[in-house]
């Protein structure tokens, strides 16, 4: 049995969609917050230590590295010098002083010390010599006296009371001049002097001044001084008619009891 043929039908193409790019979703967060109101826990972050240095770098930092003794001001405390032979090194005068008080305790001798002290070279002080009033009328300064005890010399001196500001000083030197130091005089009253015989009155200050004497000074040295007046513009002085008030040093030897000569070796 023939079957008729079909008719030929034209076939039309099918549009093929591609699939749709597939995206992952977020995972969602496995941890559950806690009702409360602390943060969440973050990661511990570990960093990675560094290594040792080696013997090679630690000899090279060691020699880089200086070493400087310092005092507690920040001043050096090493002092290098250098000496020739046959040169004696100096040592200071409290360190002989010092050693030869510890060999004389370790002998079993009584520790005796020198003391300087400061002899006037004029023998009657200022203020007691005839005509002293006239001499402080003339030159508006005079001194008075002087008193010498081992930590150095009080002077006292009269000025004329010229003003009510007065600059009172003086000066000393135990290097013949060399080099000088200054000290202010201090005011310590005002009082009225009388000439003799009635002949009238003036106003005049004390003042008062302190010469320090350095510690193991040697005999014979010599303190010299003289005091400046200033006021109104004005200069005076006293320097004992130009020779200058002056003390030579003098040693005298104390001996220390037994019960102090340790504290004296640590005092020195």
């Amino acid at each position: 049995m023939l079957r008729a043929d079909k008719p030929n039908v034209e076939k039309k193409p099918i549009p093929i969609r591609p699939p749709s790019p597939r995206v992952s979703k977020p995972k969602q967060e496995t941890l559950h917050r806690s009702p409360s109101c602390e943060p969440a826990p973050k990661p511990i972050i570990r960093q990675r230590s560094h290594s040792l240095p080696s013997a090679t770098a630690k000899r090279k930092q060691c020699s880089n590295v200086g070493v400087r003794f310092v005092d507690s001001l920040g001043l050096d405390l090493e002092d290098v010098r250098l000496f020739k032979s046959g040169d004696d090194p100096f040592v200071p005068h409290h360190v002989t002083f010092r050693l030869l008080m510890g060999s004389e305790i370790a002998d079993g001798k009584h520790l005796e010390i020198s003391l300087p002290y400061m002899k006037p070279v004029f023998a009657q002080q200022p203020g007691d010599q005839p005509g002293f009033l006239y001499r402080l009328h003339e030159q508006k300064v005079c001194l008075e006296r002087v008193s010498c005890f081992e930590l150095g010399v009080i002077g006292i001196t009269h000025v004329v009371n010229l003003d009510f500001e007065k600059d009172v000083t003086a000066r000393y030197s135990f290097t013949e001049w060399k080099s000088c130091t200054e000290t202010k005089a201090s005011w310590m009253s005002t009082i009225t002097k009388a000439w003799e015989g009635g002949g009238g009155q003036f106003s005049c200050d004390t003042f008062h001044f302190h010469l320090p004497v350095p510690p193991f000074l040697q005999p014979g040295a010599l303190l010299e001084f003289a005091i400046r007046y200033r006021v109104c513009g004005a200069e005076y002085w006293d320097n004992n008619d130009g020779q200058n008030y002056k003390l030579v040093c003098q040693n005298y030897t104390l001996t220390v009891p037994k019960e102090c000569e340790d504290s004296m070796v640590h005092f020195i």
